[in-house]
C-alpha cells in the first residue's frame, strides 16, 4: 500500500485518498467559519475491506487539527471513527462531545 496519496481537494471539497494515481476513497465537507462539515464519505467499491476509509478520515481529522478548526461530523462514517478514536474527540465542538462518549 505505499502508492497512496492523501490530499485535500478544496476545489471538489473533499479529502481523497489515491492509490495508483486513482481516486479509492473520499469524504466531502462544506467550509464554515471555524470548522468543517463532513457531509459525505465514501470508498469505492474496489477498495473496500482494505481500511482505506479509515486512513482517509485519520488524515482528515488531524488537517482539521493542524489548521486550528473544528469537525462536525454529520457523515456517519465520520462519526463512527471518532467514537472509535476518542483522541479525535477535541475537535467537535463542547456541547456535542456526549454524543460520541461510549
Amino acid at each position: 500500500m505505499d502508492d497512496i496519496e492523501l490530499a485535500d481537494n478544496p476545489t471538489r471539497h473533499r479529502f481523497e485518498l489515491r492509490q495508483g494515481g486513482e481516486v479509492a476513497a473520499f469524504s466531502e465537507y462544506n467550509e464554515l467559519k471555524g470548522a468543517l462539515l463532513f457531509t459525505h464519505t465514501e470508498v469505492l467499491p474496489a477498495h473496500e475491506g482494505k481500511g482505506l476509509g479509515s486512513r482517509l478520515i485519520a488524515f482528515a481529522l488531524d488537517e482539521v487539527r493542524r489548521r486550528g478548526l473544528q469537525a462536525i461530523p454529520a457523515c456517519p462514517f465520520v462519526a463512527a471513527y471518532i467514537r472509535k478514536h476518542p483522541e479525535y474527540l477535541d475537535l467537535v465542538a463542547e456541547r456535542s462531545r456526549r454524543a460520541f462518549l461510549k
